[in-house]
């Protein structure tokens, strides 16, 4: 019965870069070019020639200069004009008509000719939101908590790298060991690549990611056959290494939302903590229901590592094709 479950379960995760795209945010970034006018950008989930239906709704206040720009890019639809705004943005409503019938958020960012950033986050329950021309740090810190939650869990890659860490680790202190040191070297990458000090193409970052996760698949299976594998002895080095690599993957995301000029420290860290957060929460939720099937049903669920790694190994395989005809 396990097996099956197992079975479905792989099942499922394979659907998962299908469906993922609807699941991620809507982006309606406004960057203010002279004293009220805004060269404006919405992006939205699409798949083929089929897109969401929303679409952004700005102020009364502001009319567009021309028709804008229409295209299909990368399983998104990006609509690009310029609009001038007769009185300044703060106190206006801006939001995304729509929203509400889908399971999609939305990111809303205006940038102001003063250098400063404003971040707000759009759900279906709240599709509209009121421009406050400034943020506080405490609403900065949250947002950009909030942004890093929503990445990590949203990562199903990321995630399922983790769960592979977690059966490839046999013992509490290495486990430790290993999530601590993943955590300090995408901490590395993350700010080093959002602040423009490191530097790798995104395409190949995604693909070289579902590629780690096969390795890890790998060695799961390797020490599950007594072979040993090149990170059964110290997993913690390769949990850095490749760690290195997926901060290459989070600093992706954080660059497309960006950071506001007057708080660059403060929402990098907030950003890192919501990843981190994100990640321990799927950590406690993957160990919790394993401690409580081994204490109340006897089950050991390490028996069925072999069966699940050889599920994690196919799906990262799959993601690998698909981003690599990306790059041809």
């Amino acid at each position: 019965m396990i097996r099956i479950l197992a079975a479905c379960l792989a099942l499922l995760m394979a659907c998962l870069p299908a469906a993922a795209h609807e699941l991620r945010p809507a982006y309606l970034d406004l960057r203010e070019t002279a004293p009220g006018v805004y060269a404006v950008v919405w992006k939205s989930p699409a798949r083929g020639d089929r897109r969401l239906g929303i679409s952004p709704r700005l102020p009364d206040v502001c009319t567009p200069n021309g028709e804008p720009q229409r295209a299909i890019e990368s399983n998104a639809y990006f609509e690009r004009l310029t609009i001038t705004c007769s009185v300044p943005l703060k106190g206006q409503m801006i939001g995304v008509d729509g929203l509400g019938a889908t399971y999609t958020d939305a990111l809303l960012r205006i940038a102001y000719l003063d250098g400063a950033v404003e971040t707000a986050r759009l759900t279906p329950e709240t599709a509209f939101t009121e421009v406050k021309g400034a943020q506080s740090a405490l609403e900065v810190a949250l947002t950009y908590f909030t942004l890093g939650v929503e990445h990590i869990l949203e990562g199903v890659d990321h995630l399922l790298f983790v769960f592979a860490l977690l059966l490839l680790v046999k013992d509490w202190r290495s486990l430790v060991k290993a999530v601590t040191a993943f955590t300090v070297a995408h901490s590395i990458t993350l700010t080093g690549a959002t602040l423009g000090y490191l530097s790798l193409p995104q395409a190949p970052v995604e693909a070289i990611i579902a590629l780690s996760v096969v390795f890890v698949a790998r060695e799961i299976i390797m020490g599950g056959r007594g072979q040993g594998g090149l990170s059964g002895l110290m997993p913690w080095t390769m949990a850095f290494a490749f760690g290195l690599l997926h901060g290459f993957g989070f600093a992706g995301a954080l660059r497309e939302v960006g950071l506001p000029q007057s708080d660059v420290p403060l929402a990098l860290l907030s950003f890192n903590l919501g990843v981190e957060a994100g990640q321990l929460a799927f950590v406690a939720a993957v160990l919790l229901p394993a401690s409580l099937a081994r204490f109340m049903f006897k089950l050991e669920p390490r028996r069925y590592a072999m069966t699940a790694a050889y599920a994690i190994g196919a799906i990262a395989m799959v993601w690998f094709i698909e981003r690599m005809t990306t790059l041809i």
